[in-house]
């Protein structure tokens, strides 16, 4: 079969397969998130919703104040023996155990210090109603924090203090993914259609309270973990052939780029893929899309994904499309140890596809690139490897 026929069939077949996708799951949409027991609601706020938060909070501390003299803040552990997995939910979320931040040590006092020093940062912002990244924190008051991570610290701190979103307290990453394909969105004032915007693609803001998403015809949405991965499939206007949108976080998963893909999903009701390295890293990246992560759990129900599914590369591929044993690296020491922890997650163990798949890698102890592909020319995995993993379905 020539490479023109085998495009349109598989056009066709996989409009068919992700029609049927949807349908498949059509119940699920819009149906709100119930939370088990045992676990805290963090919710996404506006302004005016943090502000009176803000307020209550300095309300109760000054009464401490008056009180008995020792002022304390309590908020929600972010402890590993904290975080729960919601099977039903699919997602890892923040159970209620409840800690408290006392003034009445030299160490204490530095800690409280600095997150009601944080606080009131929030609050400029709030009124000022503008955004400010991590580091630009750091540099409001160095000498009080001496390392970001003690102001990092005490950002999430106050989030979950405040039982809301780091994003809802202005606080947002520096810039990092990029996002390409069949989407119009607004920005302010600012209308953006992001299949006309260059081979580099739009930027995802990490300011996503002030983007709309107006409109798009895409059938699918397909995150990757390479910019080189993008830089193909951006040269190859992928999706002009298979309508879709792209995203991008250059690697690790960010903030930004998860909750504006967990956005598009929602908002647009579509299926959702993901193409990562075959090696732990590249699956611990796809468990964050989908489940979130340990660290921000307390925010995963606005940044996970559940219904996002690992199309490749899968190591079972490694044989299938019979990349070459030079083009296959061998793991370490780290491989091995990221890969057995995977193995005893449970969110792995309840996906026998994915649970088979890591199991296999181990088994041979080799991992492999997306660019490995490449081996079979520079457009396979845009002409035949991601046309067929649609058509046919194979993912987990």
């Amino acid at each position: 079969m020539s490479k023109k026929k085998v495009k349109e069939w598989n056009l066709k077949a996989a409009k068919e397969l992700i029609k049927s996708y949807l349908e498949k799951h059509k119940h699920e949409e819009g149906k709100s998130l119930s939370l088990p027991e045992g676990t805290i609601r963090i919710e996404d706020l506006d302004r005016k919703q943090v502000l009176s938060r803000i307020y209550n909070v300095v309300d109760e501390i000054i009464e401490k104040v008056y009180k008995s003299g020792k002022p304390s803040i309590k908020l929600p552990s972010r402890s590993s023996s904290n975080i729960i997995w919601d099977e039903e939910n699919d997602l890892l979320l923040l159970g209620e155990q409840i800690m408290e931040k006392q003034f009445h040590s030299l160490t204490s006092v530095a800690d409280f210090t600095r997150l009601v020093r944080v606080l009131e940062i929030i609050n400029e912002l709030l009124l000022k109603n503008i955004h400010a990244t991590k580091r630009e924190i750091f540099y409001n008051d160095v000498k009080l924090f001496g390392d970001q991570k003690n102001s990092d610290k005490c950002i999430e701190d106050v989030a979950t203090m405040l039982y809301t979103t780091r994003n809802s307290t202005h606080i947002v990453a520096s810039a990092k993914g990029s996002c390409i394909g069949r989407l119009r969105i607004r920005d302010r004032n600012d209308i953006i259609d992001l299949e006309g915007l260059g081979s580099g693609g739009w930027t995802i803001s990490p300011m996503l309270d002030n983007i709309e998403i107006l409109e798009s015809d895409a059938e699918f949405i397909l995150v990757v973990e390479k910019d080189a991965a993008m830089i193909r499939l951006s040269e190859a206007r992928f999706w002009k052939q298979y309508p879709c949108i792209i995203l991008t976080a250059k690697g690790a998963a960010d903030i930004a780029t998860r909750m504006f893909l967990k956005r598009l999903s929602k908002e647009l009701k579509l299926p959702v893929f993901s193409l990562v390295d075959s090696d732990p890293y590249g699956h611990y990246i796809h468990s964050v899309y989908l489940r979130g992560s340990k660290r921000l759990s307390y925010e995963s129900p606005f940044l996970a994904t559940p219904n996002i599914k690992l199309l490749g590369v899968l190591t079972r591929d490694l044989d299938k499309y019979h990349i070459p044993n030079d083009c296959r690296l061998p793991m370490n020491k780290m491989d091995l140890k990221r890969t057995k922890e995977l193995l005893n997650e449970s969110f792995v163990k309840k996906n026998k596809e994915w649970e088979k798949d890591l199991q296999l890698a181990l088994r041979l102890k080799i991992k492999a690139e997306i660019q490995a592909l490449s081996s079979h020319g520079f457009e396979f995995l845009t002409d035949q490897y991601l046309p067929e993993k649609l058509t046919t379905g194979d993912w987990i």
